[in-house]
Formats: C-alpha cells, structure tokens, sequence
C-alpha cells in the first residue's frame, strides 16, 4: 500500500427517511467505542450545525461537514483520507432518505465506498421492513449495504421475523428496542442545542449504552471491515496567512451556535486569533479584536436577554461605526436588524445596523443550497430559516439556487458589514473569506 493509501474501519448510517433514529444511534455507536478505547471520528453528511454539536459530544471529537456540492469530492475525499490516518473507526451520519437529494447521502457513499448500514423505525411492520430494505439495497449497483439497524424493534420475536425475511447477504445488526429515555428533543429547526442539554445527553448517552449493549446487537458492537481511504492533495486547503495578526470574535451561545468547525479551522490556517464572546452574557467584546462573525443559532429564543443587554449592543455598534468588518449570518443578521418579532407576537429591540424587521413564523421559511454571490468572489453556502424580513435596504447582491433559477437569499453590505440569511462554508472559497475578515 501507497503512503497515500490508509486503511480504517467505517461505517456509514442511512435510512429510508427522516426521523428513523440516525442521529442518535450514530451518537451511541461513538460513544461505544470510545468507552472501549477507540478514536472515533464521526462526519454529518451535507449542511447541518445540531447534529454535529450531539455528535461532537458522544466522540468528543469536533464533527465536520461532507457534502459533495457544498464542499467538493476533493476536500471530502481529503478530510476522509486525513481522518483515517489517525482514526479507529469513521461514522458517517446520512441526512433525510438515503437517495434524496442532489448529491445525495447514496451518492457519498458510493463515491468514497463506505458500506452503508440502514436504519430503519421497524415499529409497526415485520417483513415489510426486509422488502424495503431489499429494494433500497437493489436500487442502485454502485453501493454496498453492510445490514439493517433496526430501530423500536418490539422483541425478539419481532427482530426474528424482520431477520429471517432480509436477503440472505444483508444482515441484521442490531435490534433496537424502544426506548424513550434515549430520544433527543427537538424544536422548529431540528435538534435541540447539545449545549442547552449537555448533562442530559450526557446521561442519555450512559443510558443508551446499556440499551446498545444487547445480545442481539452483537454484530452492530463488532468493527466494521476496513475501507480504503485516498490522499487527495487537491482537496488540501493551502491558503496564505492572509488573516495573520488578525484577532476574529465569534459569537458563541444559546442563542448563536451554528458555526461549522471546518469555518473555524479555516480562520485559524489563515493565521487569525479566535476568541469567543457572548451577546447574551458578556458586557463587552474581546480585546483588540479586528473583526466580527456573528453565526446563526436561535436569537428569537433569548430576544428579551439579547434586547436588555445595552452594554453589549453599544459595544457591536460601536465596532460597527469603526468600519471594521463583521459578518453575519441568519440568526446573526436578525440580531442586526432594528427589531426581532418573536411568534408571541412581542417585537425586541436588536442591532439596529440594518434597518428593517426580522419576524419569525411557526411555517414557512427557506432551506436549500446556494452560492453567494459576493463581491469578494463566489462561496457554497446554504440556507435554512423560519423567519422573514420587511423593510430592509436594496441588497448588494443575491445568493444563486443550486436548481432553481429564482433569485435566492439577499446579500446586504454596509460598512464593514456583510448579512445574509445564507450560511457561509468557507474553505469553499478560501481566499474570499480573508478578503471579508480583513477588510
């Protein structure tokens, strides 16, 4: 084998949709085998910032990002490579069914030939789970299935059933049993915050060890065979120290969370200083700080603390009358509106560094992928929202639908400032994001 070759088990879980259990049992299956001394790193397939902070959580490893369109075959097949190296065990988290979208969750796994394992919510069927699994594994040619996880299996009866009707070279796993304690709360865009739990889903990942930890699930508790993993020097980030000297702030709390740890990285390889501040507690922003990156998270969840803490607000607007650069994004950009109206109908006082309104709907929104279109040159990016705005100015540019030729998300700049709705991926366009910060 080459030196650019790396063998290392891996794993990796999909379903025949949303809702089946990946995030959890994926989140087990780290801790399980970190508790036997493994190093495990676990990716989250496409654009998603809850699952990663429950999984970073149960591997206590940051999670990234893999997401053909969004970050390219190189740097997945690069950051796979570079994983393998020092790994015991990669997991792979899919996203909604195994073949939706464009890529979609097959489509990584072909690509990069990881086996995948099916989790599947038995509760209610027997052998129709054995006809849906063999119609998925026989859907396409270019993908291997590893077995069934069946999820709220009944008893052993019923996972005997389910077992004995699956094709003979698909194997059953594991027979999960229901159990509630096990479940992750959720809210309008997802998961709950692993920061807003974290004692509890530390006791809910003990717990879950025991319910994992099942005769029948022996073959889920084994290593899974080896994949070959490629170095792939095109997907190496090589990038000038073009931020160096430079110190970025980064919101980081209840209310502004969702920054993908591959961003932050690529901040750091660029030479930047990152320290972290919040708007929620913090009366004032970090020391000689040269920039601002307010991220996405769910301000309209803590307006009234947001609104009340005056210090804090002078602090952004005086940063922000200086010119010197800040981005933000989503949640971030609604806290730099004039106001926050929450589906309670109370309307807090923000920012107030853009005019307009930010308001919150319980349906509705906008999810997808697109390229901002900015000034500084084009970044993937993508959007996922239940708000809307009225009232703001004429936007410098709009973000580019990856399928659809309506124009996407507005792109504001005023000052130093850049705000969208879109979340920024940023080793997608290394050089642009050092322009933005540096300003």
């Amino acid at each position: 084998m080459s030196s650019d070759q790396v063998l290392c088990p891996a794993l990796f879980l999909a379903a025949p949709a949303s809702g089946q259990g990946k995030t959890t049992i994926t989140a087990v299956l780290a801790r399980y085998f970190c508790s036997q001394g493994k190093r495990v790193t676990v990716f989250k397939t496409g654009p998603d910032y809850l699952d990663p902070q429950i999984l970073a959580q149960a591997s206590g490893r940051p999670v990234e990002q893999l997401d053909i369109w969004m970050a390219g075959e190189h740097y997945c097949r690069q950051r796979l490579y570079e994983a393998a190296l020092c790994s015991d065990l990669i997991l792979v988290e899919g996203v909604m069914g195994m073949f939706d979208g464009t890529p979609s969750s097959a489509d990584l796994a072909a690509l990069f030939g990881i086996p995948i394992a099916i989790v599947m919510d038995v509760g209610g069927m027997a052998q129709t789970a054995a006809a849906l699994v063999h119609g998925m594994a026989t859907f396409r040619e270019d993908i291997k299935i590893a077995g069934l996880i069946a999820n709220r299996c009944g008893s052993d009866y019923h996972a005997s059933l389910i077992a004995d009707a699956l094709p003979s070279d698909i194997p059953l796993l594991a027979a999960l049993s229901r159990e509630e304690r096990v479940r992750l709360p959720e809210r309008h865009l997802g998961l709950v915050q692993a920061a807003e739990m974290r004692d509890e889903l530390e006791e809910k990942l003990v717990e879950s060890l025991t319910w994992l930890h099942q005769p029948r699930n022996a073959p889920l508790l084994t290593l899974p065979e080896p994949v070959l993993f490629r170095a792939d020097l095109k997907g190496q980030i090589k990038v000038g120290q073009h931020l160096s000297g430079k110190t970025i702030a980064i919101a980081r709390d209840e209310a502004f969370s969702f920054a993908y740890a591959a961003n932050i990285l690529l901040l750091q390889q660029l030479g930047a200083t990152i320290e972290y501040f919040s708007p929620l507690r913090d009366s004032q922003l970090p020391q000689s700080v040269d920039a601002l990156w307010l991220p996405g998270g769910y301000p309209e969840l803590h307006a009234d603390e947001l609104a009340k803490n005056q210090s804090m607000k002078k602090e952004i607007l005086a940063f922000y009358l200086s010119e010197k650069p800040i981005l933000a994004e989503c949640g971030g950009m609604m806290y730099c509106l004039d106001h926050l109206h929450t589906l309670d109908g109370i309307s807090y006082e923000m920012l107030g560094l853009i005019s307009g309104e930010g308001i919150m709907r319980d349906k509705g929104g906008c999810q997808g992928m697109q390229t901002a279109m900015l000034p500084e040159g084009v970044v993937r990016a993508h959007s996922h929202h239940r708000s809307m705005t009225q009232g703001t100015p004429d936007p410098i540019a709009y973000g580019k639908r990856q399928r659809h030729s309506a124009p996407g998300e507005e792109i504001f700049r005023c000052k130093g400032l850049t705000a969208t709705y879109l979340h920024l991926f940023f080793p997608s366009n290394p050089e642009a994001i050092a322009a933005i910060f540096s300003k």
